[in-house]
């Protein structure tokens, strides 16, 4: 029966985007905002209707504005489509090539496999070790690649567990507690790093394209990585320790699991020492990008650059030379996500209109004119927003329309945009709740050990503590370091 529901609301957005493009150009009433404004603003909420409803492909979505914007005067084809090629998306599909690499020979499996191997065979223990490795696989690839290599993993201890409905109450909860460790780590793990996480993408390039701030990738790394390790921290005590606490002995059985796969693998290949070579090293020089630039007395070399470097590196570093193979092939990039590189582009055009066209600063002086703002409850209503609302649809498409709302919003309130922007931004990768907020939330779901009120049971108390956390660090590290 929800199928023709689901049809009804895409053929209904596929009509009222449109409808109300047109109407809203024909209507364009007399009052603050300017005629530019409102054809950004009717163009805004054809995308936002077929973003929620997604009667288009949301990558499709993206690239209405190299439609719309020369044909309403709002920019030239030059000026719209120029934010696709930004250098921000040069960065993420860099850091995407070298997740490839790693998945196309396994790399990511045996780092997996081995930091799993290091937690022993206490209950607890396991879930930590799939945690804190599905966190640190999601900071470099992306949390859906990630959920699929551990999601078998996981299964297989189980199953050697015998756990199914039939099982007692201890063993239920040790694989709710697991699955819902894993969807949760890969989530979070996704914000330590720029490239962990599209919405992080986005953010950095809003920041270096509406305020001139370049955020490195160093820079990010000394906010991200604590927040991901305090929340990862959080997210393991509350599952294991509060809701779902197992009880149970130790699972000598894991133990085995794992070496089993290790030993399916094999002994570390050529190509996988080649890809963690190249990896490392560029994510060495992301780290130490500013003292290599002082080394060499320029400033020439940035993220982007060496993110392509290392996706290069990847094409033209030898496997095989005698029969022509190298550690990446160009077939093997048709698993490379291009549709968010089009939705960042689309986002990057979208926000350069309502900068141009004033939308932002008057929507920032509007809500900084309602007299004196208490700027903590501000932060806490803008998270809460972001994060219940990415709950029910795409983070990347939300995070590309309300990002540039909120920097107008700082701006007018004369408060750095990074404490607003940045938690805002991280609250968009914190979605626990339903199986339908995110590709790690549904993948365990279909496992069938995890009901969909016991994620919401978790989901709704972590969006909770995402949202004091959030706050706290808004007030409190983000300023120290920014």
């Amino acid at each position: 029966m929800k199928q023709p529901e689901f049809r009804g609301a895409k053929v209904f957005g596929l009509i009222s985007g449109p409808a109300l493009f047109i109407l809203i150009i024909l209507w364009s009433p007399e009052t603050a905002l300017n005629p530019l404004a409102w054809k950004v603003i009717a163009s805004a909420v054809w995308m936002v209707v077929w973003w929620v409803t997604e009667a288009a492909p949301i990558a499709v979505t993206a690239l209405l504005p190299i439609i719309l914007f020369p044909l309403t005067g709002v920019f030239t084809v030059d000026e719209a489509t120029a934010p696709y090629a930004n250098k921000i998306i040069f960065l993420f599909m860099g850091g995407f090539l070298l997740g490839l690499a790693m998945e196309r020979h396994n790399l990511h499996k045996r780092i997996a496999l081995n930091l799993i191997k290091l937690t022993g065979t206490n209950p607890n223990g396991i879930i930590l070790g799939f945690m804190v490795t599905t966190a640190f696989i999601s900071m470099w690839i992306s949390n859906t690649a990630t959920t699929v290599m551990m999601l078998p993993i996981a299964i297989s201890i189980t199953n050697l567990l015998g756990i199914n409905n039939e099982s007692g109450k201890g063993q239920k909860r040790f694989a709710l507690s697991l699955m819902l460790g894993i969807a949760y780590a890969a989530n979070i793990g996704g914000t330590a790093t720029i490239i962990g996480t599209p919405p992080n993408v986005a953010w950095v390039g809003f920041m270096n394209d509406m305020l001139g701030v370049e955020v490195t990738f160093a820079k990010y790394l000394t906010v991200g990585l604590p927040i991901c390790l305090i929340m990862l921290t959080i997210t393991y005590l509350l599952i294991t320790r509060v809701l779902y606490p197992s009880k149970l002995d130790r699972l000598s059985e894991s133990s085995q699991v794992i070496e089993d796969q290790l030993i399916a693998l094999g002994q570390i290949s050529k190509a996988e020492k080649r890809v963690a070579i190249i990896f490392v090293s560029t994510a060495l020089a992301w780290i130490l990008r500013g003292s290599i630039n002082n080394w060499f007395d320029t400033n020439l070399l940035n993220d982007s650059i060496i993110a392509m470097a290392g996706g290069i590196l990847m094409f033209i570093t030898p496997l095989n030379i005698k029969k022509g193979q190298y550690l990446m092939e160009w077939e093997y990039t048709s698993k490379l996500p291009w549709g968010i590189l089009l939705l960042f582009g689309g986002g990057l055009t979208l926000a350069k209109a309502m900068e141009k066209s004033d939308i932002v600063q008057i929507v920032g002086e509007s809500i900084a004119g309602n007299g004196d703002i208490n700027t903590i409850l501000l932060v806490a209503g803008l998270i809460a927003f972001m994060l219940f609302m990415t709950e029910l649809m795409s983070n990347v498409a939300l995070t590309v329309i309300f990002i540039p709302v909120v920097i107008g919003i700082s701006i007018s309130l004369k408060i750095n945009p990074m404490y607003l922007t940045m938690p805002v931004t991280l609250a968009a990768s914190y979605a626990f709740m339903m199986p339908i907020s995110t590709p790690p939330n549904a993948i365990v779901f279909s496992s069938g050990m995890v009901r969909i009120k016991d994620m919401m049971r978790a989901g709704i108390l972590l969006n909770v503590i995402a949202i004091l956390l959030l706050v706290i660090l808004s007030q409190t590290l983000i300023p120290a370091i920014y």
